[in-house]
């Protein structure tokens, strides 16, 4: 119900935010502003998670007359995103849309940003630093999604038993270790085995050979989870390499991943929402611009299950 109507209250603020840009349209022969910058930076551009985030962004950009960039490192680094922020404010950006790679890394940059009149709002993962808003999933209830979803898959397959292996992000961004944690939960408490979490940045190619590694080094495996996309992609990979029957879970939705849900290498991803992240972050933006009300100062995104038909 909360999840409602906070998605209730932002629909409410997008409709006003375009009945506002319709106003501004008729007096725009009356008073003429130059457009406001707003600058996405994400965590890489490596994902098509972000990809799809900056889809929305523009999307809603280019509707309500703002100028946009969106800005990324080419990997996931906490030194070049710091350089990006500090990019964005000497390009004289008026809000940063951010999703945080390293909440505390960065955080002296969001302060910094802010102190020069930089607006910010998070999307996808927040940074330690207050912000005007937040769009996100709720990855602690998604990654505990993604463990009963694991369980369902483990008990129709009569596997009542055994070792699962994680493989995550890094242990500083907070929205992979809240998927993490969540998914560890449900599982210890179901009784099965965890084993050491390989963290790999997201790098498919890194997170492909740990998870083999998990397959090889346990006879008694029977699941592995991948926290983002790349982890994801790395999962499924490895089990299609092996050939056995182990039950793959992870998060994201990408054209590799479906494909590895078409094939059964996975049997199921929690699907986010980045387009509406994108979206709705630069309508919160353009409120936020003109001194207009955001709406909730948390707004949970969503998340779906993506199943194999294998």
């Amino acid at each position: 119900m909360k999840k409602l109507l906070s998605l209730l209250l932002v629909v409410m603020l997008v409709m006003s935010v375009f009945a506002g840009c319709a106003e501004s349209d008729a007096t725009a022969s009356e008073v003429t502003k130059e457009a406001k910058l707003v600058y996405l930076i994400t965590m890489d551009k490596m994902d098509q998670h972000w990809v799809n985030v900056d889809k929305g962004a523009s999307v809603m950009a280019e509707g309500l007359g703002l100028k946009y960039k969106w800005d990324a490192p080419d990997v996931k680094d906490n030194a070049k995103q710091i350089e990006a922020v500090n990019n964005a404010v000497a390009d004289n950006a008026d809000l940063i849309l951010l999703a945080a790679n390293d909440p505390q890394a960065i955080s002296e940059a969001v302060k910094n940003a802010k102190a020069k009149g930089v607006k910010i709002i998070y999307v996808d993962s927040a940074a330690n630093e207050p912000a005007i808003a937040t769009l996100s999933t709720n990855n602690y209830q998604a990654g505990a999604l993604a463990a009963t979803t694991m369980l369902d898959e483990l008990a129709g397959a009569g596997m009542t038993s055994g070792k699962i292996g994680i493989i995550g992000v890094n242990t500083a961004t907070n929205s992979t270790m809240d998927r993490e944690n969540g998914f560890r939960a449900v599982v210890e408490a179901a009784g099965y085995e965890i084993l050491t979490t390989e963290y790999k940045d997201g790098d498919a190619a890194a997170s492909q050979e740990s998870a083999y590694g998990f397959i090889v080094g346990n006879e008694d495996l029977v699941g592995l989870y991948g926290t983002n996309e790349g982890s994801t992609v790395g999962v499924g990979n490895a089990i299609k390499a092996s050939g056995k029957e182990i039950i793959g879970i992870g998060f994201d939705k990408s054209d590799a991943i479906q494909g590895l849900l078409n094939d059964g290498s996975l049997k199921a991803a929690m699907a986010q929402n980045p387009f509406t992240m994108g979206y709705l972050g630069v309508a919160q933006a353009y409120a936020a611009l003109n001194d207009e009300s955001t709406g909730p100062a948390v707004i949970d995104t969503g998340v779906a299950v993506l199943r194999s038909n294998k």
